[in-house]
């Protein structure tokens, strides 16, 4: 059992926890709670550390997956110390980082796991774009986040995105690390199953998806039309932009529409968050319509 603060392990899940830098280098992320535990990918967990008050009820409800894992007890206040949450559940993992790559998201395939950094490489993404869209016919959904920077945000968008169908999260270098303790407990697991991709260049991939025959759609207080306007059944892509500031004029004019959501009252605007949980599941009903309507 863990019982000194100075243990390594105590220490590198502090730094994990903490430091984007540490969970790079180490390529691990740190997930606190029952629920983020049972979902986590069995074969992607490196290690896991349960409280001492925690033990029993833990071994009772999850023995099967605990005894099949690498596991350490933790003296309570030691643990406490490790986690990130005010009410720790009594139990973290460290769980090997995702990384994918435009063919997966394109192809809907999502099994398996490629390692493949897109910084700085939006150039070369459109012929391999091409032969992953000639191999799938799906119309993919996707949404582009530039420079968020909420951590609630960002994890509810990936929670709603994958309700809604969603194929793929694109973000911007500046957008918060998405392996953020409080970006993970807000995708409530949802990060386990949607890709995700960072790129230097938003607009770059805006061009490659449209050349693809995604449309691309901006949100922005500015637009001519109301969201429910425009036709989401074919491929689309949704643009966001950081919360305090919105798109980028460059980036917004790279769409193919300039979207706007209505709104009564002296509200000036909606967060991130909510914008994209409007738009996604617009784009789901009208999908949904579809497809019932053929039944």
């Amino acid at each position: 059992m863990i019982t000194s603060y100075n243990n390594k392990s105590v220490r590198e899940v502090i730094q994990l926890g903490q430091k984007a830098k540490a969970r790079n280098k180490a390529g691990l992320f740190v997930v606190e709670g029952m629920k983020m535990f049972a979902e986590a990918p069995a074969d992607r967990i490196e290690k896991v550390y349960v409280a001492q008050r925690a033990q029993a009820g833990l071994w009772e409800q999850y023995g099967d997956r605990l005894g099949r894992l690498s596991c350490e007890i933790v003296a309570d206040e030691v643990f406490d110390k490790m986690s990130d949450t005010k009410t720790p559940q009594g139990i973290l993992c460290l769980v090997r980082q995702f990384h994918y790559n435009i063919e997966e998201m394109l192809t809907g395939k999502r099994g398996k796991i490629y390692i493949c950094s897109m910084a700085g490489k939006e150039k070369n993404m459109g012929q391999a774009a091409k032969a992953a869209t000639e191999k799938g016919k799906k119309q993919m959904l996707f949404i582009l986040l530039e420079d968020l920077q909420d951590p609630g945000n960002l994890g509810t968008i990936f929670r709603v995105g994958e309700g809604a169908g969603i194929d793929g999260i694109i973000m911007s270098s500046k957008t918060v690390d998405v392996y953020n303790p409080k970006v993970i407990r807000s995708t409530m697991g949802s990060v386990y199953r949607v890709p995700f991709l960072y790129v230097e260049d938003l607009r770059a991939v805006a061009r490659m998806l449209q050349e693809q025959g995604v449309g691309v759609y901006a949100a922005d207080l500015a637009g001519a039309k109301d969201y429910d306007e425009f036709d989401y059944v074919k491929g689309t892509a949704f643009l966001v932009g950081n919360e305090a500031s919105g798109l980028r004029e460059a980036t917004a004019a790279c769409a193919d529409g300039i979207l706007r959501i209505p709104m009564e009252g002296k509200v000036e605007s909606l967060n991130a968050a909510v914008a994209s949980s409007i738009l996604l599941y617009e784009a789901y009903r009208q999908r949904r319509k579809v497809v019932l309507s053929k039944h």
